[in-house]
């Protein structure tokens, strides 16, 4: 059955009106960005869950937040699973320094659409992703491990097109699927020995050193970065699936150049312009890029359906 990127947002649509975020694959079919999606019959998780959890004053999760208790609760097989419990972690962290989701749900559905939309053309369209809008001015956004991605309400008021948001989210994405993060730390020397992740081996020197893994990856997503390799390796990776989804794949490079005209009035510490690489540098490499796709101009930018939504953030 072939569907447009109208036809494909009116599933989407459904789905989520049954409080799930359902798996989809999109190939482009034509040059009206065409797609066909297909519902995946293992729904992986809830839009809701982690984001209600956290707004539960009882749950594990948000005693967690407030600094009770642990996240390792659970066996957890390595892999996945413990690349999820590590994201986990990581994305507490991250509503401590950055602040909560926004409270309007549609803003938080429509990006988390977007965003599984080009996950389902990704490098591992097998994960579930959970997309979050924090409510933050910062020009900012970042992804942990195992595929819980964030954007700043800062960054949604500048970016213009849906076209440009699929491009970040694409980007974000991509960090997941190259294991960015994961690849920046010492991960041999906790995994070490360990079959599985319990309560029971999070004692004593295992758990310091898991501890002092999250502690290193804290610094890396949240304050140093990534490496400018991974930067642009992601921003390649972004294009390609923002292209096979449907997407003008110039739409990353859109946000990067708007970026830049506003980096030198904007905050530095904890945004977007400390933790990547030079804009300017990270343009080029993208316009060398964007050659491989001399039907760019033809595919889905959608800037009407962006501000519809946007305007849920801007007022």
């Amino acid at each position: 059955m072939r569907r447009g990127l109208h036809g494909f947002w009116m599933v989407c649509s459904l789905a989520y009106s049954l409080g799930l975020v359902l798996c989809f694959s999109e190939t482009v079919l034509s040059a009206e960005a065409t797609s066909r999606a297909k519902v995946d019959d293992r729904p992986h998780v809830q839009l809701a869950g982690l984001l209600d959890k956290l707004m539960d004053p009882k749950s594990k999760e948000s005693k967690i937040l407030q600094g009770v208790g642990s996240i390792l609760g659970s066996a957890t097989e390595i892999d996945y699973p413990s690349e999820r419990t590590i994201g986990e972690s990581l994305a507490l962290e991250g509503f401590r320094r950055y602040g909560m989701p926004v409270k309007d749900r549609k803003v938080q559905e429509y990006v988390n659409l977007v965003g599984n939309a080009v996950a389902r053309n990704s490098l591992r369209p097998g994960i579930p992703y959970n997309f979050v809008v924090i409510e933050s001015p910062l020009q900012n956004a970042f992804s942990c491990p195992g595929g819980i991605i964030f954007v700043s309400s800062g960054l949604l008021r500048t970016i213009q097109s849906e076209g440009q948001l699929a491009g970040i989210l694409a980007h974000e994405v991509a960090h997941v699927g190259h294991k960015h993060a994961l690849q920046s730390i010492q991960r041999a020397r906790f995994f070490q020995g360990v079959g599985k992740i319990t309560s029971a081996n999070m004692k004593g020197e295992k758990g310091k050193e898991f501890e002092d893994m999250i502690g290193g990856l804290q610094n890396t997503l949240f304050d140093k970065g990534l490496d400018q390799n991974m930067e642009f390796e992601a921003d390649v990776s972004a294009m390609e699936t923002a292209y096979r989804t449907g997407y003008d794949p110039e739409g990353l490079m859109e946000v990067l150049k708007a970026l830049v005209k506003i980096e030198a009035g904007s905050t530095k510490k904890g945004s977007w312009f400390s933790t990547h690489p030079p804009l300017k540098e990270r343009i080029q490499k993208c316009r060398t890029q964007l050659s491989r796709y001399p039907d760019a101009k033809k595919l889905a930018r959608l800037p009407e359906r962006y501000r519809e939504y946007r305007k849920h953030v801007v007022d």
